[in-house]
């Protein structure tokens, strides 16, 4: 079961934290990559790495605000592999700040990396997915997208991953016809270049501690068996779902 070899799974977002995460695992499981984020280098390196299990990795360098870049992307990927099958929407960035404080111009950066980028992108790559009847749509939101927060204020975050996630269940509907699934992960606390320095305070480690029933953070490849299930031909009846994986944080 969940063998992919085969498929053309684009990721987002993959030089570096869950999108490199995910790139690796897709890998493992025989799927060929188109890899993209802004820092080339860093998806040359892990082509290199990538390329060792025997995939072939497409790096190319898109940032997910810009429309041009996304549909260039898609070109690109679907003159390189002929298809996509498989798109992980993992790109995002944050402004962290309370609603009383947030700026306009933090708040559409938070909106526009976070949930705009995912409308664009889906737009793109589902356009070819519609072309062979098949497809699987991950969206990596949040567990912020369900609940609010009491340890930091960052109110746009929670915004653009809550509207990720009615975003998936709305495309889900939309796409059934063309079999294409769609379906959205929340992560829970992990560690990224954007969470360690939070992540490693003594004050946010007894907060966990105190709200996450399993009492600790996310480890690296956790998220993996999650995102391998909903790209399976296995999962062809699971759409729209919204997958906390998050140690049972919005469990209580």
């Amino acid at each position: 079961m969940f063998n992919l070899k085969g498929r053309v799974a684009v990721i987002s977002g993959a030089s570096s934290g869950l999108g490199k995460q995910m790139a690796r695992a897709f890998a493992a499981q025989g799927a060929n990559l188109a890899i993209l984020a802004r820092r080339i280098e860093k998806l040359e390196e892990l082509k290199t790495e990538l390329e060792g299990t025997g995939v072939r990795v497409l790096p190319i360098k898109c940032d997910v605000t810009l429309t041009e870049d996304i549909n260039n992307a898609a070109a690109l990927v679907e003159n390189t592999f002929g298809k996509v099958d498989i798109l992980v929407n993992c790109a995002g960035s944050s402004k962290d700040k309370g609603v009383l404080e947030m700026t306009d111009e933090e708040w559409n950066f938070t909106i526009d990396t976070d949930l705009t980028s995912v409308f664009r992108m889906t737009r793109a790559f589902a356009n070819i997915m519609k072309k062979n009847n098949y497809g699987r749509v991950i969206n990596i939101a949040s567990m912020y997208g369900m609940v609010g927060n009491s340890e930091i204020p960052t109110i746009a975050y929670h915004s653009s991953k809550g509207g990720v996630v009615n975003f998936t269940r709305a495309a889900a509907a939309e796409l059934a016809p063309y079999n294409i699934t769609v379906n959205a992960i929340c992560p829970g606390y992990f560690y990224t270049e954007l969470t360690t320095a939070v992540l490693d305070t003594p004050q946010f480690q007894e907060f966990a501690k105190s709200h996450v029933p399993m009492k600790r953070y996310g480890k690296e490849g956790e998220l993996n068996a999650g995102a391998i299930f909903l790209a399976s031909e296995e999962a062809s009846y699971v759409t729209g779902v919204i997958l906390p994986i998050d140690g049972g944080y919005t469990a209580v």
